[in-house]
């Protein structure tokens, strides 16, 4: 069995992986590390929670442990989609270099100008950031990229959903063509096919699980859901995410709920918080104090149940998560991968549940077919009679009120003998005792007047009862 002390790396690394509690590298570290201690460009194709961080992480800071930084120059890149990826990688280089002497930026938002311009002024050795914000520094002429020794692109297939290819195509252009690229990603679309093979210079491709597979140790179950009324909707699945949980008992930890929108990340957090759960949001709306202090809470384990929309479905190292929610049925296939790739992590068994609409079939059938399996589909908890419709999204999960019985309808009384006035064909009330209607009358030139007079009877004027020639003629 490979170890760590097999890779040929620094000893200094080495002391702090055996002081951090790990001992034999994952399937992917053991294929990265040593071509990209060779100074080969590396291509990593594994699913999330399979170490990909210390894949790069610490052969880039055994190669960076000689030489010194320049002000403004960094010696290696690192590019990741979000914030939180980045602080993570952040605080996987203090663990892992902390006998060795480096220096580090972090550059992302939230986070003012001048704090980050002042690290840069210095001189680093590792720069890791986001691409918006590192190419707000470049322009800004804060910045050079012209000393890059090392360059990493990690979650490249998230960058990719996000919209962040022609960013990465251009800080590539910014960076020296003698530099080493360490490329990683989940799975391998058309598009990140076409940049490793541009920028990549044969590189070393380790694939250490087929794209876009579940982790073996997770077990899987959807809950197919149908709401009472299109109204009623989203209060009753909410209503059956609590009982979901509340179904897992003690076997739940801790658990990530995954919602695709910002605005259901906020409404189902409140309503697990009104039903006593801990519960707390995080998306990326939210002030990053703020989205550092729940993740912080939630690693620590002080926080429980931590909704989420899909900016915390890649890179959250978090090793214990026994349990991952899907409120809603991702959009993208490749996106279920990553969320229930939260738990289950280093080993560990975990448990992913999913509630599916029928709206939202189309998008289970196209999981099903990446990930070549049936998801097992399972009974939802018994469900309480369905609440009012709510006035407000805050108060859409309040218990339920009483509803007060029907009253007793009263007994119909017999017909009367001169029932009420009947409507015509075209609604119209007929005023006739006997129920004819105006159609029963005689034509307007008839006179009429040896007729019985339909209507008005014996109240009716005299004059009306003549004819037209008979008015005339007065």
């Amino acid at each position: 069995m490979t170890t760590f002390a097999d890779l040929e790396l620094d000893p200094k690394v080495l002391k702090a992986i055996t002081e951090a509690g790990y001992e034999t590298p994952t399937p992917i570290q053991a294929g990265a590390i040593p071509p990209a201690l060779q100074g080969k460009d590396v291509l990593g194709i594994a699913q999330t929670g399979t170490g990909k961080t210390a894949s790069f992480t610490l052969p880039m800071i055994t190669m960076l442990a000689k030489g010194r930084a320049r002000a403004r120059m960094p010696r290696s890149l690192v590019l990741c989609p979000t914030r939180e990826l980045a602080a993570q990688v952040a605080e996987n280089f203090d663990t892992y270099a902390k006998h060795v002497k480096l220096s580090k930026a972090l550059l992302i938002g939230g986070v003012s100008f001048k704090e980050q311009d002042a690290l840069i002024d210095k001189g680093v050795d590792v720069l890791i950031a986001t691409p918006g914000r590192l190419l707000d520094h470049f322009e800004r002429g804060k910045l050079l990229l012209t000393g890059v020794q090392v360059m990493v692109v990690d979650e490249a297939d998230r960058m990719l959903d996000m919209g962040f290819i022609p960013d990465i195509e251009r800080i590539f252009s910014l960076t020296p063509f003698t530099r080493q690229t360490l490329f990683f990603s989940a799975t391998m679309a058309p598009e990140i096919e076409r940049i490793t093979n541009t920028f990549l210079s044969a590189p070393a491709r380790i694939e250490v699980a087929r794209q876009a597979t579940t982790g073996e140790n997770i077990t899987q179950g959807v809950v197919m859901f149908k709401g009472s009324r299109k109204d009623r909707e989203g209060s009753e699945k909410r209503r059956l995410l609590r009982d979901l949980i509340e179904a897992e008992g003690d076997d739940l930890t801790n658990a990530i709920i995954f919602c695709n929108r910002k605005t259901d990340v906020d409404i189902v957090s409140k309503s697990l918080k009104k039903y006593g759960m801990d519960a707390a949001p995080i998306h990326g709306d939210l002030d990053q104090s703020q989205r550092m202090r729940t993740l912080e809470g939630f690693r620590d384990g002080t926080l429980k149940l931590l909704v989420a929309s899909d900016v915390a479905a890649r890179g959250l190292d978090v090793p214990s998560v026994s349990h991952v929610f899907n409120f809603d049925v991702p959009s993208h296939a490749e996106d279920y991968v990553h969320r229930i790739g939260r738990t289950g992590r280093a080993g560990r068994k975990g448990k992913a549940v999913m509630i599916c609409i029928p709206r939202d079939e189309k998008n289970l059938a196209d999981i099903e077919k990446l990930v070549e399996k049936t998801i097992p589909r399972i009974d939802a908890p018994n469900q309480p009679a369905p609440a009012a419709v709510p006035e407000t999204a805050a108060e859409a999960d309040a218990p339920a009120k009483p509803v007060p019985a029907p009253r007793a309808e009263a007994p119909r009384s017999e017909p009367r003998d001169e029932p009420r006035a009947a409507k015509d064909e075209g609604g119209n009330r007929s005023r006739s005792r006997g129920g004819n209607s105006r159609s029963n009358r005689g034509g307007r030139g008839k006179s009429g007047r040896d007729e019985d007079v339909i209507g008005m009877g014996d109240h009716m004027p005299s004059f009306i009862a003549l004819s037209f020639d008979e008015r005339k003629a007065s």
